[in-house]
């Protein structure tokens, strides 16, 4: 047992201050952020956007438990106008039911998300965002909470949580039925559960540890048990990818994270044979929670798909035709297909846009989009005035954020520290991947494709100002200098 208490510190580092205030600053922070989301949030009184396309397919699946076209086709004017003055008559009149099925090129759940607000507060702007709003409110409070976990500092925790409130590009999708927002959220849950599950483990080890003699650190050590947490990250996860299949970007890196906690975990615990300890008796659970439990999530997201006969390319009557073997067998096998399909869309989208950037300048924010716009004589009650929604992230924030992240690279090489790594792992997820679709298939993108990595970006600031303000042992005037410095930047 000989310096076991250092290792156990290592292990499981202690929080700052009490645990009152890691829940209650959170909670102000969110509130907070949550005024900036909420308060107006039915204006402007239109259809922003992409809305055309995520309102509609939300209120059709409340509606008939599939996605079908409106009036002539999904982005069409005279439904949109429709739709905002209540009539909500705009489905397109069709000989069979399965005439009228859309092809969509998202997965339904974020959808549903959108429908739920639809169905609390009726077909209007304020129910088509409301969901984006929670979204993005409950959000602050997660990463709020990560932060304070990964810093074991409140008051770092809530910085994080309040530059994420404060960002542009955050709120404006926060007030929007766009996907990209509750991917992120997703994203960020899936992350959040696995940072906890993290703590959890090395607990367990550490508990295991005081209980074996050294001799016992010879094998692989002790199975961790049932993960709640690991399982959470991954139904998180697999819920991002029944948003967005962007998601499994994420999937696939966080997974791996994982595993590489576990062989840290392992040999920070002095066991011996860590890696074969992860492999045989951490793999098959990781296996379990963060591929099986998120294709579970995914494929159950499309059970109105499956239950209606007439979704776009279902072929129930095929399907029903042979009895209960054949229709899973030819159920699955026209699901697959569809998939297909969508892939094949989202390769081919190269159709020119406005507003459409490449990667590389996102985080520079070379290219906003313009969600809205309206101007003109007397539009705004003055004699001549103009309103416009504007997709564009904090330049303070983001700026800061890129170089932060390049003081992350710094860090990382010097001192291996998981948290840096974690912060860039998941920045190359969520940015890297859009490098190939830009050069390979030349596909129409836009800067909110970044939404789900601003969080990472916050906790890569918020990591930096934690190196600025220096350890709670350091000398008051090196504190006091460095909460200058995190206070001029915040």
């Amino acid at each position: 047992m000989k310096n076991w208490g250092v290792s156990s510190q290592r292990l499981v580092p202690p929080f700052q201050g009490g645990a009152l205030w890691g829940w209650l600053g959170p909670l102000l922070v969110t509130v907070f952020g949550g005024i900036f989301r909420f308060a107006g949030l039915g204006h402007p009184r239109a259809v922003v956007f992409d809305e055309t396309y995520y309102a509609k397919d939300a209120f059709s699946l409340l509606t008939f438990g599939i996605e079908r076209y409106t009036l002539g086709d999904t982005k069409n004017p005279i439904a949109d106008r429709r739709l905002i003055a209540g009539d909500l008559d705009i489905w397109k009149q069709c000989a069979e039911p399965a005439d009228c099925a859309a092809f969509v090129a998202h997965p339904p759940l974020g959808k549903w998300m959108i429908a739920a607000g639809e169905w609390l507060f009726g077909m209007n702007p304020y129910g088509w965002r409301f969901a984006a709003a929670v979204a993005g409110t409950l959000s602050i409070f997660i990463l709020a909470r990560l932060a304070r976990r990964m810093t074991r500092s409140t008051l770092l925790g809530c910085l994080a949580g309040l530059l994420l409130a404060l960002d542009g590009l955050h709120l404006v999708l926060s007030r929007t039925a766009l996907l990209d927002i509750l991917l992120m959220f997703w994203v960020l849950a899936g992350f959040a559960c696995l940072v906890v599950d993290r703590d959890k483990a090395r607990q367990r080890l550490v508990d295991w540890r005081e209980t074996v003699s050294t001799a016992g650190l010879r094998d692989c050590g002790p199975p961790l048990g049932l993960r709640p947490w690991r399982i959470a990250a991954g139904v998180c996860l697999g819920a991002a990818c029944a948003v967005k299949w962007s998601g499994i970007f994420f999937l696939i890196a966080f997974a791996v994270l994982s595993l590489v906690w576990d062989m840290g975990a392992r040999r920070a615990a002095g066991i011996r044979e860590p890696y074969r300890g992860t492999f045989r008796l951490d793999l098959p659970s990781g296996l379990a929670a963060l591929a099986l439990a998120p294709a579970l999530v995914f494929l159950a997201s499309w059970a109105s798909w499956f239950v209606n006969d007439d979704g776009w390319g279902r072929n129930w009557e095929r399907a029903t035709s042979s009895g209960p073997l054949f229709f899973v067998v030819d159920s699955m096998r026209s699901w697959l297909k569809y998939q297909t399909e969508v892939l094949g869309y989202h390769t081919g989208l190269t159709k020119y846009h406005p507003y459409m950037s490449d990667p590389w300048s996102w985080p520079l924010l070379i290219r906003p989009v313009t969600f809205y716009y309206e101007g003109g004589q007397g539009t705004c009650g003055a004699a001549k005035c103009s309103e416009a929604v504007v997709g564009v992230g904090t330049p303070a924030l983001w700026y800061a954020a890129a170089l932060a992240m390049l003081g992350l690279v710094a860090w990382y090489v010097a001192t291996r520290d998981w948290r840096a790594g974690a912060v860039l792992l998941a920045y190359a997820a969520g940015w890297l991947p859009w490098f190939y679709y830009a050069v390979a298939d030349h596909r129409t993108m836009y800067l909110f494709y970044m939404i789900p990595v601003v969080p990472f970006m916050v906790l890569a600031l918020v990591l930096v100002a934690g190196l600025v303000l220096g350890p709670e042992s350091a000398p008051p005037a090196r504190r006091a200098a460095g909460a200058a410095a995190v206070g001029a930047l915040a």
